[in-house]
């Protein structure tokens, strides 16, 4: 009996520790790679999830399993030391799939936004990342635009690759920086109210997105936001085509 307190004592322990470092992960994840709306649009939080979950649980489990003091101290060290090994390495792993599939660019792409992932990016392409584009940074997604074409050969070619499974707003060629493109944004936004209208049911949540931001659906626009399987709506600044606040809405 005292032997069993034991083992579930150090297996508490052993899941407190685990928690803390999992909390960890998570501000790290969820405050940098994958803030709102990426850690919903993008599915950060389930991967996350299923990533730390197995690691927090299984090491405890473990532990509760091999726990016993009657060990020689050497012993019980040394197996305690490799179930933390294990589990460390684990959960490295686990980070290193959340970072390689990680969003790094929510890019507008002609009458769309348009969320792009690290392991979207050609990396045959990423020589051509335009002077003053990271192509993957660490800090967060950030705003890019897709160019216009040059000509209509260009045209043409973007076309085709991107029937082969490239998405435009994924090729590094052809970014710009967003600024550059807010004159474009605003003339392909299109009206909350027109949205509402189109689509009643999906009223009460775009009007519940919007008054979360103090603003109204007749002084908003919207623009598509697309990503790996899903599709909201991205609240657009007519004046500016700032890019203000975001619904799990999807307008198509």
């Amino acid at each position: 009996m005292v032997i069993g307190q034991e083992r579930l004592r150090a297996a508490l322990v052993h899941l407190a520790i685990s928690a803390g470092i999992a909390a960890l992960a998570a501000t790290l994840v969820f405050a940098l790679w994958y803030p709102y709306p990426y850690r919903d649009i993008s599915g950060g939080r389930e991967l996350f999830l299923i990533v730390t979950g197995v690691d927090v649980i299984l090491g405890p489990l473990i532990t509760l399993t091999i726990f016993n003091l009657a060990k020689p101290r050497r012993e019980l060290v040394l197996d305690l030391s490799v179930v933390a090994c294990i589990q460390l390495a684990a959960l490295g792993y686990g980070l290193w799939t959340v970072a390689v599939a990680r969003p790094v660019h929510m890019v507008f792409e002609f009458d769309r936004l348009r969320v792009v992932h690290g392991v979207d990016v050609p990396e045959d392409l990423l020589a051509q990342t335009p002077p003053g584009v990271q192509a993957e940074p660490w800090g967060g997604p950030t705003l890019l635009a897709v160019r216009p074409f040059r000509d209509a050969n260009e045209n043409m070619q973007a076309t085709l690759v991107a029937m082969q499974g490239i998405q435009l707003a994924a090729r590094p060629d052809l970014w710009q920086p967003y600024d550059q493109a807010r004159p474009r944004v605003t003339a392909a936004a299109q009206p909350v109210e027109a949205l509402r209208r189109r689509m009643p049911a999906k009223a009460p949540a775009l009007d519940a997105a919007l008054a979360s931001l103090g603003r109204d659906a007749a002084r908003t626009k919207y623009l598509p936001l697309v990503s790996r399987k899903l599709a909201w709506v991205a609240f657009i600044e007519p004046a500016t085509g700032d890019v203000v606040g975001f619904a799990p809405v999807d307008p198509y």
